[in-house]
Protein backbone atom coordinates (compact mmCIF):
# COMPACT_ATOMS: atom_id res chain seq x y z
CA UNK A 1 0.00 0.00 0.00
CA UNK A 2 1.14 3.43 -0.72
CA UNK A 3 0.09 5.19 2.70
CA UNK A 4 3.16 3.83 5.09
CA UNK A 5 1.86 5.84 8.24
CA UNK A 6 -0.48 3.82 10.66
CA UNK A 7 -2.92 6.47 11.08
CA UNK A 8 -3.08 7.32 7.56
CA UNK A 9 -3.77 3.77 7.02
CA UNK A 10 -6.97 3.72 9.10
CA UNK A 11 -7.86 7.01 7.88
CA UNK A 12 -7.94 5.67 4.42
CA UNK A 13 -9.71 2.46 5.34
CA UNK A 14 -12.40 4.30 7.29
CA UNK A 15 -12.67 6.67 4.55
CA UNK A 16 -13.51 3.41 2.58
CA UNK A 17 -15.99 2.30 4.71
CA UNK A 18 -17.98 5.06 4.59
CA UNK A 19 -17.97 5.38 0.78
CA UNK A 20 -18.20 1.86 -0.06
CA UNK A 21 -21.05 1.03 2.43
CA UNK A 22 -23.84 3.26 1.55
CA UNK A 23 -22.94 3.66 -2.01
CA UNK A 24 -22.22 -0.33 -3.26
CA UNK A 25 -22.71 -3.11 -0.09
CA UNK A 26 -26.12 -0.94 1.36
CA UNK A 27 -28.34 -1.61 -1.50
CA UNK A 28 -27.52 -5.22 -2.14
CA UNK A 29 -27.95 -5.84 1.88
CA UNK A 30 -31.60 -4.31 1.31
CA UNK A 31 -32.51 -6.19 -1.57
CA UNK A 32 -31.40 -9.77 0.26
CA UNK A 33 -34.29 -8.23 2.73
CA UNK A 34 -37.08 -7.28 0.69
CA UNK A 35 -36.59 -10.79 -0.80
CA UNK A 36 -37.80 -12.23 2.42
CA UNK A 37 -40.26 -9.57 3.10
CA UNK A 38 -43.94 -8.89 2.52
CA UNK A 39 -44.14 -5.57 3.45
CA UNK A 40 -42.34 -2.29 3.77
CA UNK A 41 -42.88 -0.52 7.02
CA UNK A 42 -40.41 2.54 7.52
CA UNK A 43 -36.60 2.15 6.59
CA UNK A 44 -36.39 -1.43 6.15
CA UNK A 45 -38.52 -4.37 4.88
CA UNK A 46 -40.52 -6.35 7.25
CA UNK A 47 -42.86 -9.29 7.60
CA UNK A 48 -39.90 -12.33 6.73
CA UNK A 49 -41.53 -15.22 4.77
CA UNK A 50 -40.01 -17.38 2.08
CA UNK A 51 -42.75 -17.22 -0.21
CA UNK A 52 -41.27 -15.53 -3.15
CA UNK A 53 -37.96 -17.62 -3.36
CA UNK A 54 -41.14 -21.04 -3.45
CA UNK A 55 -42.67 -19.52 -6.28
CA UNK A 56 -38.97 -19.14 -8.07
CA UNK A 57 -39.14 -22.70 -7.95
CA UNK A 58 -42.29 -23.37 -9.34
CA UNK A 59 -42.72 -20.20 -11.94
CA UNK A 60 -40.53 -19.91 -14.97
CA UNK A 61 -37.72 -18.15 -13.14
CA UNK A 62 -35.69 -21.72 -12.92
CA UNK A 63 -36.13 -21.71 -16.89
CA UNK A 64 -35.27 -18.02 -17.42
CA UNK A 65 -32.04 -18.22 -15.51
CA UNK A 66 -30.34 -21.12 -17.22
CA UNK A 67 -31.39 -18.85 -20.45
CA UNK A 68 -29.47 -16.64 -18.87
CA UNK A 69 -26.80 -18.63 -17.70
CA UNK A 70 -26.40 -20.11 -21.65
CA UNK A 71 -26.60 -16.91 -23.09
CA UNK A 72 -23.98 -15.44 -21.10
CA UNK A 73 -21.57 -18.50 -21.77
CA UNK A 74 -22.25 -18.18 -25.39
CA UNK A 75 -21.84 -14.50 -25.67
CA UNK A 76 -18.61 -14.70 -23.38
CA UNK A 77 -16.76 -17.64 -25.24
CA UNK A 78 -17.20 -15.56 -28.56
CA UNK A 79 -16.72 -12.53 -27.15
CA UNK A 80 -13.33 -14.20 -25.44
CA UNK A 81 -12.18 -15.73 -29.16
CA UNK A 82 -13.42 -12.17 -30.76
CA UNK A 83 -11.30 -10.07 -28.43
CA UNK A 84 -7.83 -11.94 -28.34
CA UNK A 85 -7.65 -12.42 -31.50
CA UNK A 86 -8.23 -8.68 -32.49
CA UNK A 87 -5.57 -7.87 -29.96
CA UNK A 88 -3.18 -10.49 -31.18
CA UNK A 89 -3.86 -8.76 -34.55
CA UNK A 90 -3.87 -5.44 -33.32
CA UNK A 91 -0.57 -6.29 -31.81
CA UNK A 92 1.25 -6.08 -35.30
CA UNK A 93 -0.32 -3.38 -37.00
CA UNK A 94 0.85 0.42 -37.38
CA UNK A 95 -0.37 2.59 -34.35
CA UNK A 96 -3.06 4.35 -37.00
CA UNK A 97 -4.28 1.71 -37.81
CA UNK A 98 -4.48 0.23 -34.12
CA UNK A 99 -6.18 3.05 -32.80
CA UNK A 100 -9.12 3.03 -35.17
CA UNK A 101 -9.38 -0.92 -34.21
CA UNK A 102 -9.31 0.45 -30.73
CA UNK A 103 -12.16 2.77 -31.56
CA UNK A 104 -14.10 0.03 -33.76
CA UNK A 105 -14.12 -2.33 -30.33
CA UNK A 106 -15.03 0.76 -28.59
CA UNK A 107 -18.10 1.81 -30.32
CA UNK A 108 -20.66 -0.39 -28.71
CA UNK A 109 -19.56 0.74 -25.06
CA UNK A 110 -19.31 4.32 -26.20
CA UNK A 111 -23.18 4.44 -27.20
CA UNK A 112 -26.02 2.88 -25.15
CA UNK A 113 -26.82 -0.33 -25.26
CA UNK A 114 -29.93 -0.01 -26.58
CA UNK A 115 -28.88 1.84 -29.58
CA UNK A 116 -26.77 -1.24 -30.01
CA UNK A 117 -30.55 -3.11 -29.63
CA UNK A 118 -31.84 -1.20 -32.35
CA UNK A 119 -29.25 -1.89 -35.01
CA UNK A 120 -29.30 -5.78 -34.59
CA UNK A 121 -32.87 -5.26 -34.71
CA UNK A 122 -32.50 -3.35 -38.20
CA UNK A 123 -29.59 -5.37 -39.60
CA UNK A 124 -31.30 -8.75 -38.89
CA UNK A 125 -35.00 -8.65 -39.85
CA UNK A 126 -34.55 -9.53 -43.00
CA UNK A 127 -32.96 -12.23 -45.43
CA UNK A 128 -30.57 -13.61 -46.06
CA UNK A 129 -29.65 -12.48 -41.88
CA UNK A 130 -33.28 -12.91 -40.16
CA UNK A 131 -32.05 -13.77 -36.57
CA UNK A 132 -34.93 -11.99 -35.20
CA UNK A 133 -36.95 -13.83 -33.25
CA UNK A 134 -34.43 -16.02 -32.35
CA UNK A 135 -31.77 -16.98 -29.52
CA UNK A 136 -28.99 -15.89 -31.47
CA UNK A 137 -30.01 -12.50 -32.39
CA UNK A 138 -29.74 -12.28 -28.16
CA UNK A 139 -26.47 -13.70 -28.27
CA UNK A 140 -24.91 -11.56 -30.47
CA UNK A 141 -26.13 -8.66 -29.05
CA UNK A 142 -24.62 -9.66 -25.71
CA UNK A 143 -21.10 -10.47 -27.73
CA UNK A 144 -21.01 -6.82 -29.26
CA UNK A 145 -21.70 -5.53 -26.23
CA UNK A 146 -18.94 -7.50 -23.61
CA UNK A 147 -16.68 -8.06 -26.50
CA UNK A 148 -14.68 -4.33 -26.41
CA UNK A 149 -13.80 -5.26 -22.50
CA UNK A 150 -12.34 -8.56 -23.66
CA UNK A 151 -9.84 -7.06 -26.06
CA UNK A 152 -8.97 -3.98 -23.72
CA UNK A 153 -8.22 -7.05 -21.07
CA UNK A 154 -6.08 -8.91 -23.27
CA UNK A 155 -4.14 -5.65 -25.53
CA UNK A 156 -3.74 -4.31 -21.42
CA UNK A 157 -2.05 -7.93 -20.67
CA UNK A 158 -0.27 -7.69 -24.45
CA UNK A 159 1.37 -4.75 -23.60
CA UNK A 160 2.98 -5.95 -20.11
CA UNK A 161 4.03 -9.14 -21.62
CA UNK A 162 8.13 -9.87 -21.55
CA UNK A 163 8.85 -10.09 -25.20
CA UNK A 164 11.77 -12.19 -24.48
CA UNK A 165 9.67 -15.50 -24.44
CA UNK A 166 8.62 -15.05 -27.72
CA UNK A 167 12.22 -14.00 -28.82
CA UNK A 168 13.66 -17.17 -27.31
CA UNK A 169 11.70 -19.34 -28.31
CA UNK A 170 11.58 -17.90 -32.03
CA UNK A 171 15.47 -17.78 -31.33
CA UNK A 172 15.14 -21.88 -30.73
CA UNK A 173 13.17 -22.84 -34.16
CA UNK A 174 9.52 -22.48 -32.77
CA UNK A 175 7.32 -22.03 -35.62
CA UNK A 176 5.06 -18.85 -35.22
CA UNK A 177 1.24 -21.26 -34.46
CA UNK A 178 3.75 -22.92 -31.78
CA UNK A 179 5.07 -19.93 -30.14
CA UNK A 180 1.74 -18.50 -30.07
CA UNK A 181 -0.49 -21.94 -28.63
CA UNK A 182 2.37 -22.92 -26.00
CA UNK A 183 4.57 -19.58 -25.24
CA UNK A 184 2.01 -16.64 -25.54
CA UNK A 185 -1.37 -17.72 -24.96
CA UNK A 186 -0.22 -19.86 -21.59
CA UNK A 187 1.36 -16.19 -20.21
CA UNK A 188 -2.07 -14.79 -21.10
CA UNK A 189 -4.06 -16.94 -19.38
CA UNK A 190 -4.56 -15.08 -16.11
CA UNK A 191 -5.67 -12.04 -18.02
CA UNK A 192 -7.97 -14.11 -20.13
CA UNK A 193 -9.67 -16.05 -17.41
CA UNK A 194 -10.31 -12.46 -16.35
CA UNK A 195 -11.75 -11.54 -18.97
CA UNK A 196 -13.76 -14.31 -19.69
CA UNK A 197 -15.53 -13.33 -16.07
CA UNK A 198 -16.24 -9.71 -16.84
CA UNK A 199 -17.89 -11.01 -19.91
CA UNK A 200 -19.68 -13.20 -18.18
CA UNK A 201 -20.99 -10.86 -15.85
CA UNK A 202 -21.60 -8.17 -17.83
CA UNK A 203 -23.59 -10.59 -20.05
CA UNK A 204 -25.70 -11.71 -17.21
CA UNK A 205 -27.12 -8.15 -16.26
CA UNK A 206 -27.64 -6.70 -19.82
CA UNK A 207 -30.82 -5.55 -20.32
CA UNK A 208 -31.48 -2.57 -22.20
CA UNK A 209 -30.70 -4.33 -26.02
CA UNK A 210 -32.05 -7.70 -24.39
CA UNK A 211 -35.40 -6.03 -23.89
CA UNK A 212 -35.55 -5.23 -27.45
CA UNK A 213 -34.80 -8.47 -29.01
CA UNK A 214 -35.86 -11.39 -26.58
CA UNK A 215 -38.12 -13.92 -28.50
CA UNK A 216 -40.83 -15.18 -26.24
CA UNK A 217 -39.13 -18.94 -26.10
CA UNK A 218 -36.25 -17.18 -24.41
CA UNK A 219 -36.02 -15.10 -22.03
CA UNK A 220 -32.98 -14.18 -19.98
CA UNK A 221 -33.67 -13.34 -16.01
CA UNK A 222 -32.57 -9.79 -16.31
CA UNK A 223 -35.93 -9.25 -18.68
CA UNK A 224 -38.30 -11.31 -16.11
CA UNK A 225 -37.23 -8.52 -13.19
CA UNK A 226 -37.73 -6.10 -14.69
CA UNK A 227 -41.08 -7.53 -15.60
CA UNK A 228 -42.00 -8.02 -12.13
CA UNK A 229 -40.95 -5.08 -10.63
CA UNK A 230 -42.43 -2.57 -13.49
CA UNK A 231 -46.32 -4.32 -12.72
CA UNK A 232 -45.14 -3.70 -8.42
CA UNK A 233 -44.31 -7.03 -7.53
CA UNK A 234 -40.77 -5.25 -5.32
CA UNK A 235 -40.58 -8.09 -3.12
CA UNK A 236 -40.96 -10.84 -6.29
CA UNK A 237 -38.26 -8.92 -8.08
CA UNK A 238 -35.88 -8.46 -5.48
CA UNK A 239 -36.01 -12.33 -5.04
CA UNK A 240 -35.31 -12.67 -8.58
CA UNK A 241 -32.38 -10.61 -8.16
CA UNK A 242 -30.98 -12.15 -5.16
CA UNK A 243 -30.92 -15.60 -7.69
CA UNK A 244 -29.24 -13.81 -10.33
CA UNK A 245 -26.69 -12.56 -8.58
CA UNK A 246 -25.84 -16.03 -6.40
CA UNK A 247 -25.58 -17.96 -9.81
CA UNK A 248 -23.04 -14.64 -10.90
CA UNK A 249 -21.06 -14.84 -7.95
CA UNK A 250 -21.01 -18.64 -7.96
CA UNK A 251 -19.36 -18.71 -11.81
CA UNK A 252 -17.00 -15.83 -10.99
CA UNK A 253 -16.12 -17.98 -7.98
CA UNK A 254 -15.13 -21.14 -10.07
CA UNK A 255 -13.59 -18.53 -12.43
CA UNK A 256 -10.73 -17.15 -9.61
CA UNK A 257 -9.95 -20.65 -8.77
CA UNK A 258 -9.06 -20.99 -11.80
CA UNK A 259 -6.50 -17.75 -12.21
CA UNK A 260 -4.34 -19.37 -9.73
CA UNK A 261 -3.60 -22.70 -11.56
CA UNK A 262 -3.46 -20.10 -14.78
CA UNK A 263 -0.63 -17.95 -13.10
CA UNK A 264 0.82 -21.05 -11.94
CA UNK A 265 1.37 -22.30 -15.22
Amino acid sequence: MLVHSRTARRAVHTLFLVLFLPVFALPLVVIAAASFATAWSGALPSGPTLTHYQDIVRGDAPRALLTSVLTALAAGLAALTLGTWAALAAERLPRRARRLLDGLFLLPVAVPSVVVGLALLVAFSRPPFLLNGTPQIVITAHTVLVTAFAYQSVTAALARLDPAYEQSAAGLGARPAYVLWRVKLPLLLPSLTAAAGLCFALSMGELSATVMLYPPDWMPLPVQIFAATDRGALFAGAALAVALMGTTLLVLLAVSRLRPRATYR
